[in-house]
């Protein structure tokens, strides 16, 4: 066995081992689920006596469909203002040349490093006076635009060869058409790259709405599992570890399907200066 074929086994074990601790609390997640509460916290590997009680619980326990709708519209609306924003801004700082593009880039990457939980006061604030607080426009305004957004188009756009955009110009294709007639049609694995990671973080965030929030009538699905989980009288592991079912599924069957366009978002955007 020569060197190289046992660093390749060493390296897969590895991957195979972290994977599996990974993989583990999302597996405590659906076996606890799907099993009876009495028999959550015996310690045996497999469920015991396998049953949908919790799920069925959980589910008539409060309006999931609604927040499921809320969950989606918030997430997707976020997506949309993001291209919309990211594409021109990360084509304009890729290719145009003006005044003041190296101070713009180097704000964009500035905001990488200004974490949400400190402009949510001022970003309350604001929002509040609006009349937007406890609203779904509440929860989408403050993301419309993105840092990471406009990152990863414009390192994209700059693998996209510049004799397409020349060519372009000689058929006197205007800054708008470029946009829509070049530069989409070719960075579609970074908008789902981007899509992915979107999505992701807020169908996940239990920050934001927790702030601007003040009931459940606009409640997101982690802000209502919160809502949930609180209002649970005693350990009931089952009904809550079902509850947070419901949040992971659809982001696991969304990746699923995504997951080749996702990967090649993220590998051509690597390492482009």
């Amino acid at each position: 066995m020569t060197r190289f074929v046992s660093r390749q086994i060493i390296t897969h074990v590895l991957l195979a081992v972290g994977a599996l601790l990974m993989l583990l609390p999302f597996y405590v997640m659906l076996r606890s689920a799907v099993t009876p509460e009495e028999h959550i916290l015996d310690g045996s590997l497999w469920p015991t006596r396998p049953t949908a009680e919790n799920l069925v619980t959980a589910w008539e326990s409060a309006p999931w469909e609604r927040y499921y709708l809320t969950s989606v519209l918030s997430t997707g609306l976020i997506f949309l203002c993001q291209v919309a924003t990211s594409v021109p801004a990360g084509y304009a700082l890729a290719r145009l040349k003006f005044r003041g593009r190296n101070p713009a880039w180097w704000l964009v990457l500035v905001c990488f490093i200004i974490p949400t939980q400190v402009i949510a006061i001022p970003n309350y604030v604001m929002l509040s006076r609006l009349g937007l607080a406890d609203s779904l426009a509440g929860l989408v305004v403050p993301f419309t635009a993105s840092a990471f957004g406009i990152y990863l188009v414009r390192q994209f756009v700059l693998s996209i060869p510049q004799s397409m955009f020349d060519a372009a110009r000689l058929d006197r294709v205007g800054p708008v058409a470029m946009v829509w007639r070049v530069v989409l049609p070719n960075i579609k694995p970074a908008l789902v790259a981007l899509g992915v990671f979107s999505v992701i973080s807020h169908w996940n965030d239990l920050f934001w709405p927790s702030v601007i929030l003040r009931t459940t009538q606009n409640a997101t699905v982690p802000y209502a599992i919160a809502q949930f989980s609180s209002q649970e009288t005693g350990a009931h592991y089952g009904a809550q570890m079902a509850a947070a079912t419901f949040a992971v599924v659809p982001l696991i069957i969304a990746f699923l399907v995504f997951q080749r366009y996702f990967v090649r978002g993220i590998s051509l955007t690597h390492g482009i200066d």
